[in-house]
């Protein structure tokens, strides 16, 4: 099952990255990263059942894949997360939300708005963990190779 749903989300966001006018061998690492994504969500959810704390796991995991990718393939980070992030986007509760708004049901409609809010956030924070680690480990870097030199 697992194998399944990593090629459906594989073949999805191959299909996107195409949208996205990626091209050359990025396509595949890019399609790769939505599938290693959605892994790290779904061992997340069934270990924790909590899928906030499931979509902060798996949006580090494709911050890291992303930031990996980028160095190893000369390529800009965005090309990699984007693509990774792509299984995470809470699509389905933007449109349970606007349903219930339409419908009438603030009550429904505004706990939906805020646990969607709560995915997008949580999704850029990791993202945002994850980035600043890797340029400020870059600063470090450079200003320890700056000392050595000197």
């Amino acid at each position: 099952m697992i194998v399944r749903n990593f090629l459906l989300i594989m073949v999805a966001t191959l299909c996107f990255s195409i949208l996205f006018n990626i091209k050359g061998k990025n396509i595949f690492f890019a399609a790769l990263g939505g599938g290693i994504t959605w892994i790290f969500y779904s061992c997340s959810l069934s270990t924790f059942n909590v899928d906030i704390y499931s979509i902060f796991i798996a949006s580090i995991a494709a911050g890291i894949y992303s930031e990996i990718m980028a160095r190893v393939l000369k390529s800009p980070v965005t090309v990699f997360i984007i693509c990774s992030i792509i299984p995470l986007v809470p699509g389905v509760a933007m449109y349970n939300t606007m349903l219930e708004t339409v419908q009438g049901n603030v009550t429904t409609s505004v706990n939906l708005g805020i646990h969607t809010l709560a995915i997008a956030g949580t999704i850029a924070i990791g993202i945002f963990v994850i980035t600043s680690s890797f340029r400020l480990s870059a600063l470090i870097n450079k200003k320890i190779n700056l000392k050595k030199s000197l």
